[in-house]
């Protein structure tokens, strides 16, 4: 069956009003359950469509799964320049760059990842068979598509928080609705306009934001939700899929701290961690949210930053240099160092040889010096080009800090110290950890991305994405004999009970 977006809001509605009432025949066999919540009926007749394709087929082959992430990747290379120029218009100015890089780049190694390991990733798994069933019984976990998958992308990396996905549950043969962010309009637009002409509607489907699809597209009862973004969204995404039972991944960010160890070179801690403060205008969820630094380190810190913009971003107002993505962002983060420095904190203007064209949004990078607690730039997550700047004398006081607060996504130790580096990471819980960098951690395709507590739950990336996207599911073969039938049958006095005790000596 074929699902176009011009019929979907007759044809398909007309079934899915069926499938609410059981007195009427459901045309499709599917089932499909709306829970009386006021979906709009794009969104329900794409997901019955879905729905429908994964029953009537819902194993694809390795061949199928392999032409579907060629199909993919050819999306992005046919559409190369529209795609770019749609990120650029969203956000104002995006560096160039930064989009070839961090999304355009990055999506197509992670497709060519999955397709080079697909094989391996759909074999089915050997497991160990007890000795109950023992003998020429069997033990496998085979790995099948859960069916239609939902994904809900931020506006930050809005191709690589997409398309990264999709390359794990399309190899995992699953079907796919995506719905881009409000501050994605442009780039929405040509996903929804081009990606026909590479997969049918009832494979994989791009929605815009508005018009009530937010907490509309999180009802609906998919098999499985990604979303990525905010802790508040988060939860609220989480609550609507809990009415379904539908189990979700949140990537949700957080305050990712980095940690500068007494014996590490000032000047390289500075490169690093102002390379990924100043990417994307520091909107990356995990990025260096705050940094902790050997007290007395602070000048040579500062220094070291203002030499490097400096020379980085000459001109601020330049194309290298990404706009905040919108007005009330852009306020919000004025507002932050407005309010540290009411409290008290130090500000340094990186930028202060600059005029910033607001008009454009840039937004001049700030370090904040010995923030307290009770200062906004310490309580949430910052999602700007501003760094906080706390100083300490003892290890245990950062990792008693660190852990007094939510779990971050990530923490960045920065030491050639082996066992102050085995410290944090046994004694700070994170989502992931980058040891001597920041970040790189989430670009390694053989290494699962995911949070804990607070800033998120779930993986994806490398295989433990596959498996996300999978339902791993337990299989067991009987042989042509049968120890339960054999051994085990009442009356349980005499050979059965006496053959029991035996077994559970042997065990204890």
């Amino acid at each position: 069956m074929e699902l176009t977006r011009s019929r979907s809001a007759r044809a398909l509605v007309i079934h899915l009003e069926d499938t609410r009432n059981p007195e009427k025949a459901n045309i499709m066999n599917v089932p499909v359950n709306f829970r009386s919540v006021d979906i709009p009926a794009e969104l329900q007749s794409c997901f019955a469509a879905q729905r429908a394709a994964y029953l009537a087929a819902p194993e694809p082959s390795y061949d199928q799964r392999i032409a579907d992430l060629k199909a993919l990747g050819q999306l992005l290379k046919d559409n190369k320049d529209e795609l770019v120029a749609a990120i650029n218009a969203d956000y104002g100015n995006r560096s160039e760059f930064e989009t070839l890089f961090a999304e355009y780049f990055v999506v197509l190694e992670t497709i060519a990842d999955a397709r080079k390991n697909l094989k391996k990733w759909m074999k089915p798994q050997r497991r160990h068979v007890d000795f109950m069933t023992y003998p020429l019984a069997r033990n496998r976990v085979i790995p099948q598509p859960l069916g239609v998958v939902g994904v809900i992308v931020p506006w930050n990396f809005p191709l690589n928080l997409s398309f990264c996905p999709l390359a794990a549950i399309l190899a995992a043969g699953n079907r796919a609705m995506v719905k881009m962010s409000e501050n994605s309009r442009a780039l929405a637009e040509v996903l929804i306009r081009v990606s026909p002409k590479y997969f049918p509607l009832e494979k994989l489907a791009f929605f815009e934001d508005g018009g009530g699809r937010g907490p509309a597209f999180s009802s609906l009862p998919f098999d499985h939700l990604l979303f990525t973004g905010s802790g508040a969204t988060g939860r609220a995404v989480m609550a609507n899929a809990a009415r379904n039972l539908t189990p979700v991944t949140l990537e949700l960010g957080g305050k990712a701290p980095a940690i500068v160890g007494p014996d590490f070179p000032v000047k390289t801690a500075a490169e690093r961690i102002l390379w990924v403060k100043m990417f994307n205008a520091g909107q990356i969820c995990t990025n260096v949210d705050y940094m902790f630094l050997p007290k007395g380190g602070e000048d040579e810190f500062v220094h070291h930053c203002r030499k490097l913009f400096a020379e980085r971003f000459p001109d601020i107002n330049g194309q290298d240099y990404t706009s905040i993505i919108d007005e009330p962002s852009f306020t919000r983060l004025q507002a932050t160092l407005d309010d540290a420095r009411t409290k008290g904190a130090v500000l340094v203007n990186l930028a202060e040889r600059q005029i910033p064209d607001t008009k454009q949004r840039k937004f001049p990078p700030h370090l904040v010096l010995n923030p307290t607690d009770d200062m906004i730039v310490m309580q949430r997550e910052i999602f700007g080009p501003i760094l906080p700047i706390k100083t300490y004398t003892d290890r245990q006081e950062v990792a008693d800090y660190i852990n007094s607060h939510d779990r971050p996504l990530a923490i960045y130790p920065f030491t050639s110290d082996a066992e102050l580096r085995d410290f944090y990471i046994s004694r700070v819980m994170s989502g992931g950890v980058s040891v001597n960098e920041a970040l790189l951690h989430v670009g390694q395709h053989d290494l699962p991305f995911g949070g804990i507590g607070a800033s998120g739950m779930g993986h994806y990336h490398a295989r433990e994405g596959f498996n996300t996207f999978s339902k791993l599911r337990p299989v067991f073969y009987q042989g042509p004999l049968s120890p339960i039938q054999m051994l085990f049958q009442p009356p349980y006095a005499g050979r059965p009970m006496s053959i029991l005790r035996t077994m559970i000596k042997w065990k204890t």
